[in-house]
């Protein structure tokens, strides 16, 4: 959804497709809810296919993505629309296409800047929803697209929850589930991938 920057200066580009497989589904009964497990496992851009293992740190519904993209005022005479303040995921603001990334909690903690397409700011902890930090302490800024730099765990996706991640083994698998016999991910919803 946004340009990913690489430690070698390249970059993935915006419209990369990462692809997987569907692992394993199991249907509700009246003692246990839906799971789903997936696995992306290839990224395909510029006509090049590359094997990855990514984990999801946060998931959230199609409301939450759209809410994120847009501003929390609208526009008066003379402003421009991509100028205007929205809020990520999981509370950080964004001043802007440009401007700074801050806390939703600390208008003053300036987390990374606004670029097209997304943010690029320093992975947080989320030491309430389980989240560490990000991988080998990777301070560098990283490509969150809508998400928080904390945002962890699901968003306006009722009933469902992040059952494994694919942090740990097994690397890359991801299983979702829901306390319901049915698992909806509408379209339009969103994942926070990070690489393993």
């Amino acid at each position: 959804m946004q340009s990913v920057p690489l430690p070698n200066g390249a970059k993935i580009p915006e419209g990369s497709r990462a692809e997987g497989k569907i692992l394993e589904v199991t249907p509700g009964t009246g003692a246990q809810g839906a799971r789903i497990s997936i696995q992306f496992d290839t990224l395909r851009f510029s006509h090049q296919v590359i094997p990855i293992a990514v984990n999801l740190r946060a998931i959230a519904g199609f409301m939450e993505v759209y809410a994120a993209q847009t501003p929390a005022s609208g526009p008066g005479f003379g402003d421009v629309f991509r100028w205007l303040t929205t809020n990520q995921i999981g509370g950080d603001v964004v001043y802007g296409d440009g401007g700074p990334v801050t806390s939703g909690g600390n208008a003053e903690e300036v987390l990374g800047k606004s670029v097209h397409g997304g943010v690029l700011v320093r992975v947080r902890a989320n030491e309430s929803l389980g989240c560490p930090r990000e991988v080998d302490d990777n301070d560098s800024p990283q490509a969150l697209w809508v998400f928080s730099s904390d945002a962890c765990g699901t968003y306006r996706l009722a009933h469902m929850q992040i059952l494994h991640g694919g942090r740990t083994d097994p690397i890359g698998v991801i299983t979702l589930a829901s306390d319901e016999s049915n698992l909806r991910i509408q379209s339009g919803a969103g994942m926070l991938l990070r690489v393993n």
